[in-house]
């Protein structure tokens, strides 16, 4: 297995209902799952955004009609039934288009979610793909039944990590995300802070908490552990930093200067 892969632990529900993945680094990444309060909340912002788009497409609609009808006359017959199935087309696009499109582009998250700061992630800590998006919300169309994401809530429910069939089918989970003024530090920060910047801002929050729970946890590994676990983490990521032409530093300090330099200049997108 590379150091880019994961592998999901079992879930442990004494753990505090968190997700446990285990790296090749040897290292546990830990996300506090997302309950069906904060799931509902998160719903309940998107379906008020999408209530408000409808209102709008509405609008736009009956303008658009009776424009038609003072230019053209009344609408022919037949155009009853096109009206019709353009209408359905685009409730549909609203109603499941919307998950889909934001979830895609906003690395799983949605308006509603990035409020209640919740995330869809792979079961194995990874980003979502569109692929991954097209078949949780499409599964919508079951979790809402009979009214009100009936089943959905049932499943979460039962299930030891809040899934409802869209995350089973997709293989997802939903977390939540910490903002950094939330995380107590458990190790201290450099005296001297480099003055180069690194790039920090290009990493995922995935990324940002493998960092963390290394420097979090560094002191109780072997020295020989510890070496190799910064510098696995340190492959994995380097592809995306700024690294001087020379005087690059440790493993260890790189990962040190990463997790000020975020911390220092916005945290978590």
């Amino acid at each position: 297995m590379s150091s880019s892969q994961f592998s999901p632990a079992p879930y442990d529900s004494a753990a505090g209902e968190k997700l446990i993945i285990e790296t090749p680094e040897q290292t546990s990444i830990e996300f506090p799952l997302a309950g069906i309060g904060s799931r509902f909340l998160a719903v309940l912002i998107d379906s008020l955004i999408q209530f408000g788009s409808a209102v709008v497409l509405i609008l736009l609609f009956v303008g658009l009609g009776y424009g038609t009808r003072g230019l053209f006359g009344s609408l022919p017959d037949f155009a009853g039934p096109w009206i019709a199935g353009i209408l359905i087309f685009l409730a549909f696009l609203l109603i499941y288009g919307y998950f889909i499109l934001f979830e895609s582009l906003w690395n799983g998250q949605t308006p509603g979610k990035r409020l209640t700061h919740i995330r869809v992630i792979k079961d194995s800590g990874q980003p979502i793909t569109a692929i991954d998006a097209v078949a949780r919300n499409l599964m919508r169309l079951i979790d809402q039944m009979p009214f009100a994401y009936g089943l959905g809530v049932v499943c979460a429910w039962i299930s030891p990590q809040s899934k409802r069939l869209g995350d089973y089918v997709a293989g997802t989970v939903v977390v939540h995300e910490k903002p950094l003024e939330n995380v107590i530090l458990q190790w201290e920060a450099p005296a001297q802070s480099s003055a180069h910047h690194y790039g920090a801002n290009r990493l995922t929050p995935e990324e940002f908490a493998l960092i963390e729970t290394f420097l979090s946890r560094r002191g109780a590994l072997e020295a020989g552990v510890r070496y190799d676990t910064a510098t696995g983490i340190v492959r994995r990521i380097e592809s995306k930093l700024i690294l001087p032409p020379e005087g690059k530093p440790s493993a260890e300090k790189l990962l040190e200067e990463l997790s000020w330099e975020r911390r220092s200049t916005a945290g978590y997108h």
